[in-house]
């Protein structure tokens, strides 16, 4: 892929800035947290809404779970159903289903919880979307988005107009801690055929996670989010949110206590009827300052590839996957590391608010300079970018430098590119290529979505500044 333009425009200042301050900061490489997505990243994805394809519409008649159940599961399902409903995101002028979710009464005045990728449609385009609920016995109303937090991907609605008074479901109380390997249920409508319990078990909480979530041993489904995981008391211990591709019964679940929290914020709520767009920048905003500070703060691990030392995450920020030297290209001995934060969020209808990082290591002792020169170049300008802007998002913008972390002296490229619809939020992406040795280097890369300006400049120095070359003695 050809290298991006660079165009010297408003980052030029600032780079220059990124590049003195670099320059003055040689003897004192210090330890930065990095992180980059592995080829053989694992996929998470939201059991969210299939796609219209694969989603006929929903009988009107709630169905019976078809796998063998415990009796426990059976009695759960029994003393929850009438507290559970399915959402339906509709589109107002065609009033044809959109989307679909699970979610669940904690009012009697009506209150639901789900999870905010259910709902992101009512907050961002009120025009053209509306809510119905629908119960287990087919009865259908309407419902009104009051409050979210895409933080922790929750929402919570209002059933409009009703008049009998909801049967709720009851937090577990948060103090009361449950024990690894304990039977847990969740309960939603997967995949629109009609509610359903499966049971799993709890695996306290998953390491690494930005943001607390509770490991489910269990399965999930598209059209589960925003139910409600129970304990065998029938009280709600979390909102399903997430399950892995590539794994069987690895779920996860948003801990009880921020729908708790929520829910409070949303008692005295209006509903929301405009786009809302300055709330969910305002919510990205807060956690792009706490993933940076976290970053900052947190030491780089270092990773030697010769004599080179190129910074990794730190172990609790970050998953790291390597691998080593490729036999098609025998005298090339290339190693690659790759690192992901688990720290992205739902911003709609795409994520955003997480870091990346890699890096290749090239050694060709055997290759000649020209050759080995040739072949890192061409690396170096393939890197993908974001060359044509798209509705979310603006084309990048890049400037490039020289710059001399310490040991190191490096050609660093840094290229942003600004979120249409959440004002003062950017992916940046810092390119980093070694230029001391006729036949090695290290290419680096990081990725840092949904960052404020400042903050990603200062990622990018803390980033530049921990590549280093020790000499043979």
């Amino acid at each position: 892929m050809p290298f991006p333009t660079l165009r010297p425009r408003p980052l030029v200042s600032l780079l220059l800035v990124l590049a003195c301050s670099l320059a003055t900061a040689q003897t004192a490489p210090h330890p930065a947290p990095v992180g980059t997505p592995a080829a053989h990243t694992p996929v998470v994805a939201p059991p969210g809404a299939p796609s219209p394809a694969l989603a006929p519409p929903a009988p009107a008649a709630a169905a019976e779970p078809t796998t063998a159940l415990s009796r426990d599961a059976r009695r759960i399902y029994e003393l929850s159903r009438d507290k559970l409903v399915q959402i339906r995101t509709l589109l107002r002028n065609a009033n044809t289903q959109a989307s679909i979710g699970s979610g669940f009464f904690v009012s009697n005045d009506g209150l639901i919880v789900t999870n905010f990728h259910v709902a992101s449609q009512l907050a961002l385009e009120p025009e053209r979307y509306r809510a119905v609920y629908v119960t287990m016995e087919g009865q259908e109303g309407e419902a009104e988005l009051l409050a979210f937090d895409v933080q922790r991907d929750l929402a919570v609605l209002r059933a409009k107009a009703r008049t009998a008074r909801a049967p709720v479901l009851h937090f577990r109380p948060a103090a009361a801690a449950l024990a690894q390997g304990e039977r847990i249920y969740s309960l939603g409508n997967p995949l629109d055929i009609g509610f359903a319990v499966t049971e799993g078990t709890y695996n306290g909480l998953v390491r690494r996670s930005f943001y607390p979530r509770i490991f489910f041993g269990g399965t999930l489904n598209p059209g589960m989010s925003g139910g409600p995981a129970v304990d065998d008391a029938g009280r709600v211990l979390g909102v399903n949110v997430a399950k892995r591709l590539d794994g069987e019964e690895v779920s996860f679940l948003v801990p009880a206590e921020f729908a708790q929290a929520l829910v409070q914020r949303a008692a005295n709520a209006q509903p929301i009827t405009q786009p809302a767009y300055g709330e969910v920048t305002k919510q990205l905003l807060v956690h792009q300052q706490l993933l940076t500070e976290r970053f900052l703060k947190t030491p780089f691990q270092e990773q030697r590839h010769g004599n080179y030392r190129v910074p990794v995450p730190d172990d609790a920020l970050a998953r790291c996957w390597g691998s080593g030297r490729d036999p098609n290209f025998p005298s090339l001995n290339l190693q690659r590391t790759k690192c992901q934060a688990d720290s992205h969020v739902v911003a709609g209808d795409f994520n955003t608010g997480t870091v990346h990082m890699g890096y290749e290591a090239y050694d060709a002792p055997t290759l000649g300079a020209a050759r080995f020169a040739r072949v890192f170049s061409q690396s170096f300008g393939n890197e993908p970018f974001l060359k044509r802007g798209n509705r979310h998002q603006t084309a990048v913008e890049c400037t490039e430098s020289y710059v001399d972390a310490g040991s190191l002296p490096m050609r660093a490229v840094v290229c942003m590119s600004a979120y249409r619809k959440l004002p003062g939020l950017y992916d940046m992406t810092v390119l980093a290529l070694s230029i001391n040795q006729p036949t090695q280097g290290v290419l680096g890369r990081m990725d840092v979505q949904g960052v404020a300006f400042d903050n990603g400049m200062k990622l990018a120095s803390h980033y530049l500044q921990a590549f280093r070359w020790e000499a043979a003695p």
